[in-house]
């Protein structure tokens, strides 16, 4: 039993030493563990304070970078303004005084500026109110740089509000298809001496060739437009009679447009001619039926369906028109393209595309005649020429009072207001019969 009693006494102490050696191994692990630790925190706080020291001192170079550049660049525009500002000092030192403004009131226009040196008032009227007159003035100059599409499409604007909400005194477009010089423009600028540009436009569409000029006191200084080759009896030449028109058309206050060439002349005074134009529903058209071969003989089958055997027309293509037919013209997308494709040369089409489509489009308020005279009757392609010798007294009576017809429904002997074709030899007769025959002035 003793026995017994020792050994469970030996097995409790055993037990007793295990647990002891098991709670301080716990401990030992427990106090390095709280080392470790200690030693991790002691080594992070170390890397901030280096990361810090790092970054405060990287501020600290950029700053003194900065301010470096920063004094070198004060110093740089120092020097410049310095510069700068001697330069302008001299030149105001040495610069001519300004001019004297007399002491009389100047005035510029009203919506820009007036100046009055009795009162030493300076007015400013920044706001410059455009109104429908500003919009609708013409251009000062007859050349431009717009192409021929741009030029046709602008031309081609018209109001569908007929009555204007303004007055306005009607001009009479003077548009002068040449080859070159206006031989007769001394009898021309005698025709429109004295009268006020209100009533009037000039145009002048000479060949591209042609590089002469009019004396800057000359009526057609300045008138002459954007031009291109034009070769007789081609559709080029409608093509310039277009271009013309279209140009005239820029300028609202024109209202009629007569076609002339270099060799046409005036029969009448400027009033005679504008009351004429101005005072008739007319358009001066000549359009006839010619059944012969230089008649229906030009026409083209190809031109069915726009344009028909029976509509085919001819007349002469001097023309004195009013506005709506003129913008029609320009805007023509419907028998122009049928004349260019199919009335070629030997066709003739200046003497039938207007003559036809005004018959189609126009013939109620037509007259079927020109105002321009031309003698046909020596045959030929091209009418007679008048020289020095056949201008009489008798002759230009005869060309101005020599036929009737009918005026705003009444019979008159007044149908031509121009003739042509005069050479450059007749001018020196014309000239010294126009104010007593023609009264000029």
């Amino acid at each position: 039993m003793y026995n017994n009693h020792n050994s469970i006494t030996c097995k409790y102490q055993n037990q007793s030493s295990h647990f002891i050696i098991h709670h301080c191994q716990m401990t030992m692990m427990k106090k390095n563990n709280k080392e470790q630790q200690q030693q991790q925190h002691l080594n992070n706080t170390c890397s901030h304070q280096q990361l810090y020291l790092l970054n405060f001192f990287s501020y600290v170079l950029v700053f003194g970078f900065g301010l470096l550049i920063g004094i070198t660049l004060t110093l740089s525009l120092k020097t410049t303004f310095n510069f700068s500002l001697k330069n302008i000092t001299f030149q105001l030192q040495h610069s001519p005084p300004p001019p004297q403004i007399s002491t009389n009131k100047l005035s510029m226009n009203s919506s820009s500026l007036v100046i009055n040196n009795n009162t030493n008032k300076r007015v400013v009227n920044s706001t410059t109110r455009i109104g429908l007159r500003e919009f609708l003035k013409a251009p000062r100059k007859a050349m431009h740089d717009m192409n021929e599409e741009e030029l046709l499409w602008r031309a081609s604007i018209a109001p569908k509000i007929h009555k204007t909400p303004f007055n306005y005194t009607p001009k009479v477009a003077f548009m002068f298809l040449t080859k070159g010089p206006l031989p007769l423009a001394p009898l021309w600028e005698r025709f429109f001496k004295g009268i006020n540009q209100q009533f009037y436009s000039i145009y002048v569409h000479p060949l591209p060739s042609f590089n002469g000029t009019f004396n800057q006191t000359s009526v057609f200084h300045g008138r002459t437009i954007p031009s291109k080759e034009v070769k007789w009896g081609e559709n080029s030449m409608i093509e310039a009679e277009r271009r013309l028109l279209a140009n005239a058309l820029l300028d609202f206050s024109n209202q009629r447009f007569v076609l002339l060439s270099e060799s046409c002349i005036p029969l009448f005074n400027f009033s005679t001619i504008y009351t004429y134009l101005i005072n008739t529903p007319q358009t001066f058209v000549e359009a006839y039926d010619d059944p012969s071969d230089v008649g229906r003989g030009r026409y083209s089958p190809k031109m069915r369906p726009q344009i028909r055997l029976s509509q085919w027309r001819k007349g002469s293509q001097w023309f004195q028109i009013d506005r709506a037919l003129a913008v029609d013209m320009v805007a023509d997308r419907q028998y122009f393209p049928v004349f260019q494709k199919f009335c070629k040369p030997q066709c003739y089409s200046d003497e039938h595309y207007l003559p036809t489509m005004v018959s189609i489009k126009f013939w109620r308020k037509n007259s079927n005649r020109t105002l321009t005279k031309v003698d046909w009757s020596r045959g030929g392609p091209h009418p007679s020429r008048y020289i020095r010798f056949d201008v009489t007294i008798d002759f230009l009576e005869k060309l101005r009072y020599g036929t009737t017809c009918m005026y705003n429904g009444k019979i008159t002997n007044v149908c031509h207001l121009f003739a042509r074709k005069f050479t450059l030899h007749a001018l020196d007769r014309l000239l010294r019969f126009a104010p007593k025959i023609m009264q000029f002035n």
